[in-house]
């Protein structure tokens, strides 16, 4: 088991797809013990690949590998009293319980929140929903469906993310899934702290919908305080100059340099003295109203350069970074320096697989990823013979010492 700084915390995971098994894959991460049920036809991710050309065996892909390392696996058909009276048995012992169901599959099934803290009174049940649950705000769009590119439009991120006289685009990411989740991974991770004293659990509730809109927070601000309703702007920002995406031989690179400091720095930087010394571009905001021109003065310094001349010039003087593919990302020897590619074994394949690493370090405790997403059922006789020996599937608690630092 992980020595990460959740450890002993005993999770089970009904989730699928994305948002519900990255949530459970931060806590994995983290070093809980994350029990992953799934029904007989298996979660969806399992079945969507990509599945390396080696794979002899096909029982998950990379999708399904990416976020459900580190976790066991279980078969539950929750249609059945048997199988209920076994999620009710984990669920117990449990700490926490997530859920990415549509709204009131929980609710129909007898596995309610009311109904299984009332079992566990230190449960926390945790779910992530396109638009929430009742508990916490009946949304007119609480039954809803929704995935990633419904909520990148509802919430914000499409309606400023595009050409400024083009139509809307989606971020690449599955961004829609992941921040919701990793939003309910902190809410998770708060409910545990604060029910180490209280001895309660309690509902933790995120909306894809809600999780969105706070990370599009500027756009509030911008059309209370102004009145703008904002709209895409291409790779440019509405405040700050230079903040742009720039041509160059073999590619393109950002450059950032909004601050007067940094600015005049880029000049200098540039061979251009004369622009770092004129006053009509020496604040922010007069740079701000004249950003199409910053462009063009910038752009014709760097389209005669290559990726590598520019950032040899520019790096650790002003933010400057190259717009990378996966290849690049990859041989990024801070990539490699920072653990953010890791290597896990994967049935069928004689060689271990790349997956993105943990971006959350620790002094003390170890959060990289060193177990493989569980197979079809991998765990579950195993499980179920430990819930009739020792009724419990979990490994025993260990209460953590209030003060580390004393001694014996």
């Amino acid at each position: 088991m992980s020595e990460g700084p959740l450890k002993g915390v005993r999770v089970v995971d009904l989730t699928h797809a994305l948002s519900g098994p990255y949530a459970t894959m931060l806590l994995a991460d983290m070093g809980a013990d994350v029990l992953k049920i799934e029904s007989p036809a298996g979660d969806l991710a399992r079945h969507a690949g990509p599945f390396h050309a080696e794979d002899s065996v096909r029982d998950f892909g990379g999708y399904f590998q990416s976020v459900n390392r580190g976790k066991r696996g279980i078969v539950l058909n929750l249609k059945t009293p048997e199988d209920v009276a076994v999620l009710r048995a984990l669920v117990a012992d449990a700490d926490v319980l997530v859920e990415n169901f549509s709204v009131g599959v929980m609710d129909r099934l007898g596995l309610s929140y009311e109904s299984l803290s009332a079992d566990n009174p230190r449960l926390i049940y945790a779910a992530v929903h396109g638009f929430g649950d009742a508990r916490s705000g009946e949304s007119p769009y609480l039954e809803w469906p929704a995935f990633d590119i419904v909520v990148q439009a509802m919430a914000g991120i499409m309606g400023i993310t595009g050409t400024e006289d083009g139509q809307p685009i989606k971020v690449g990411p599955g961004i829609g899934d992941i921040f919701p989740g990793t939003m309910l991974a902190l809410g998770i991770t708060s409910a545990l702290y604060e029910t180490r004293g209280s001895g309660v659990g309690q509902f933790v509730d995120v909306a894809m919908y809600d999780a969105i809109l706070a990370l599009c927070e500027r756009i509030i601000f911008q059309n209370s305080y102004t009145g703008e309703v904002p709209h895409p702007q291409g790779n440019r920002h509405p405040l700050l100059s230079p903040f742009d995406v720039l041509p160059t031989v073999d590619g393109w690179v950002a450059i950032a340099a909004p601050s007067d400091g940094r600015w005049r720095t880029l000049c200098e930087l540039m061979g251009r003295p004369d622009l770092a010394a004129d006053e009509s571009l020496a604040t922010n905001a007069l740079r701000v109203a004249r950003r199409y021109e910053i462009f063009d003065l910038l752009a014709d310094w760097t389209r005669d350069r290559t990726k590598a001349e520019v950032l040899e010039i520019l790096g650790g003087h002003v933010p400057v970074g190259a717009v990378r593919d996966a290849a690049e990302i990859i041989a990024d020897p801070h990539v490699a320096a920072r653990e953010m590619v890791v290597h896990l074994e994967h049935p069928g394949v004689e060689h271990p697989l790349a997956v993105a690493g943990t971006p959350i370090k620790f002094s003390r405790t170890s959060t990289r990823p060193e177990r493989r997403a569980p197979m079809f059922d991998e765990h579950g006789a195993g499980i179920r013979d430990e819930l009739k020996q020792n009724g419990s599937a979990f490994p025993p608690r260990v209460e953590p010492d209030p003060d580390p630092t004393k001694g014996p």
